[in-house]
């Protein structure tokens, strides 16, 4: 029989306790420094031609919490603390992007339950593919082939354990018998970091904590010109403008370089200190898309996401130009029926829903029953199939009409849905662009001039909405309304 190659890994570390957030986070950057190094170390061994005669590994590292009391807790809070004694671990990936984070959740551990934090090597091997992302010191080839099969030497992406259990309430005990402390492990930390630089073509870094998503193009084109303003304000706040290709303007006046070929889904950040900044992503059209990129952005825990996109209005009391301010959705969308029942209510969270009705009165300079006569608040049906209105009208128009719905899109109650499931706050504000059951349909010419006139200002609401909730306390829009009966302690 042929004998298991031995398994080399980088020198084994006790576990460690902490009573200081700051030196927590510091001995977590330096145990996935070191395991990063020696994987990417024995692959450029490896590549050189060596064949070796061992595996290599090394381990993701993680935080455990032991505590043995039914603590008293701030209940104003939703997070920061566990709701019952036990063991809770969590493995880390990529401890210097969340380093704010991860002193922020581990601090409120400390304090809430008055215990020290242990941080050491897990069980959990590193995937090669995501040691090497965005290293320079890698040694591929001459001919760009490896002559072995990795997977005979390092450890790869295991997709079976790559999985959303934990958020979807699947799973509420690890396999050494702890119970979850985050949301995300490492390893779908790491995937989606990689998906979001794959789709997005920006570096992971550069996201914002608060995520506008759109399906035009307009609207990046009037972010951009935000942006520059605002670049030109040395009061703003903002620092610099990031472009798909990681093209950083800090000049207001620079050129962005066009991409030979645009990403899926193409993104740009307004960025300030301490990602308090906005990002833009460009979804493009449909549910598939919506989600895709709202699994992948959750991971970076944003304080709020956004779509302030177009929608079809289905009142006859409705003009082009009017807002739609959603306060449910109708799920016609399909793509997250296997993670979160259509039976779940998505309720609206009232700081966004103020926040946004307040951005509207304040940009459009209207109030009372002027501002209700353009915008409406009511129910969003989002669904799959872009050509619904040729449907037998029977079908969709009568579920429409008994939802009381009043805008339909093909990508608002994704977002929403997935912020429910990932506890990241959401919000709908579209715009009326066509009312195909009254027989408004857009037109090219009729297209470019509503949106020239109405981008602008519908993109300034969005972006004023998220300045407001900007300043908002955390515990606030992070609220115990989107937090489930056996949460985990991060949020």
């Amino acid at each position: 029989m042929t004998q298991s190659p031995a398994i080399l890994t980088p020198p084994q570390h006790e576990h460690r306790f902490f009573t200081d957030p700051e030196q927590a986070v510091t001995h977590l950057e330096a145990l996935y420094c070191e395991a990063l190094d020696f994987l990417v170390q024995g692959f450029n061994h490896t590549a050189s031609g060596t064949v070796p005669e061992h595996r290599y590994r090394a381990f993701y590292p993680e935080i455990r919490l032991v505590t043995t009391r039914f603590d008293r807790i701030d209940s104003r809070l939703s997070f920061g603390h566990v709701a019952e004694p036990g063991t809770y671990a969590t493995t880390v990936t990529r401890p210097d992007l969340f380093r704010h984070y991860l002193k922020q959740q581990i601090g409120l551990l400390m304090r809430n339950h008055n215990v020290p934090v242990s941080i050491g090597p897990s069980d959990t091997p590193i995937p090669l593919h995501f040691a090497m992302a965005g290293r320079g010191d890698i040694v591929l080839p001459e001919n760009g082939e490896m002559t072995l099969s990795l997977r005979d030497i390092f450890d790869v992406p295991d997709l079976s354990t790559t999985n959303d259990d934990i958020v979807n309430g699947d799973r509420v005990v690890n396999a050494d018998g702890s119970r979850p402390l985050a949301m995300f492990t490492a390893q779908r930390v790491d995937y989606s970091l990689a998906r979001l630089a794959h789709y997005t073509a920006t570096a992971p870094e550069h996201f914002q904590n608060h995520i506008l998503f759109t399906n035009y193009q307009f609207y990046v084109d009037e972010f951009e010109s935000f942006a520059r303003a605002q670049l030109r304000d040395p009061d703003s706040g903002y620092i610099s403008f990031i472009a798909p290709g990681n093209v950083e303007v800090t000049n207001p006046d620079m050129d962005i370089p066009t991409l030979a070929r645009l990403p899926q889904m193409p993104t740009y950040h307004l960025k300030r200190k301490h990602g308090a900044g906005i990002t833009l992503v460009n979804i493009g059209v449909g549910p598939s898309n919506a989600k895709t990129a709202t699994d992948h952005i959750a991971v970076l825990r944003p304080h709020a996401w956004l779509m302030v996109g177009h929608c079809a209005g289905l009142r006859n009391s409705q003009a082009l130009g009017d807002f739609v301010l959603a306060h449910a959705y109708l799920r016609e969308d399909n793509v997250l029926d296997a993670d979160l029942p259509v039976w779940v209510p998505i309720p609206a969270l009232a700081e966004i829903q103020i926040a946004l009705q307040d951005a509207v009165a304040e940009i459009t300079q209207l109030e009372g029953y002027a501002l209700k006569q353009i915008m409406r608040t009511g129910t969003v049906a989002t669904i799959d199939n872009r050509n619904w209105e040729l449907r037998d009208q029977s079908g969709p128009v009568q579920r429409l009409s008994q939802s009381r719905a009043v805008g339909l899109d093909m990508e608002s109650a994704t977002i929403a849905a997935n912020g429910f499931r990932f506890r990241v706050p959401y919000g709908t504000l579209l715009c009326v662009s066509d009312k195909p059951l009254h027989g408004e349909l857009k037109l090219p010419g009729m297209a470019s001039d509503f949106y020239k006139t109405q981008v602008a200002r519908h993109l300034r609401i969005g972006i004023r909405a998220m300045e407001s909730l900007r300043d908002m306390p955390l515990e606030r829009i992070h609220s115990r309304k989107l937090r489930s009966f056996n949460e985990t302690a991060f949020l």
